[in-house]
């Protein structure tokens, strides 16, 4: 298993509160993320990459999820398209979000849902 925060291990924040039930709280933060960021899939292939970029920065600070960078950012989030496109499950990927950082199931579930929006949404269910 690669990490996901190999750039800034320590970098993601957010409120440290943990869901009762962390397999809901996941599959609510996959189902938003998806849902909200459904909108940067419909602007087509003339959105510039910029616009996606600052649209995926945008959805994680608006949820609290924060990095030392912006690009860290990126490239934490392009890994889950990686890991996604050696077959692993984006279930098993956000475990390991919250296993590597401090983000609860919702929070880790949101990301997931908003890499895969934003930087591979064929991996969109």
């Amino acid at each position: 298993m690669t990490s996901l925060f190999t750039e800034a291990p320590a970098a993601v924040a957010t409120p440290q509160v943990r869901s009762p039930n962390p397999l809901r709280s996941l599959l609510a933060g996959l189902v938003l993320a998806v849902a909200l960021l459904g909108l940067v899939a419909a602007a087509g292939p003339t959105a510039h990459a910029d616009a996606v970029q600052n649209n995926f920065l945008g959805a994680l600070s608006s949820r609290g999820i924060t990095f030392a960078s912006g690009q860290s950012a990126i490239v934490a989030g392009r890994e889950v398209c990686d890991e996604l496109d050696q077959g692993r499950q984006a279930s098993d990927i956000a475990n390991d979000v919250m296993t590597q950082t401090n983000l609860d199931g919702y929070h880790a579930g949101f990301f997931v849902g908003v890499s895969i929006a934003a930087f591979c949404p064929r991996h969109s269910q």
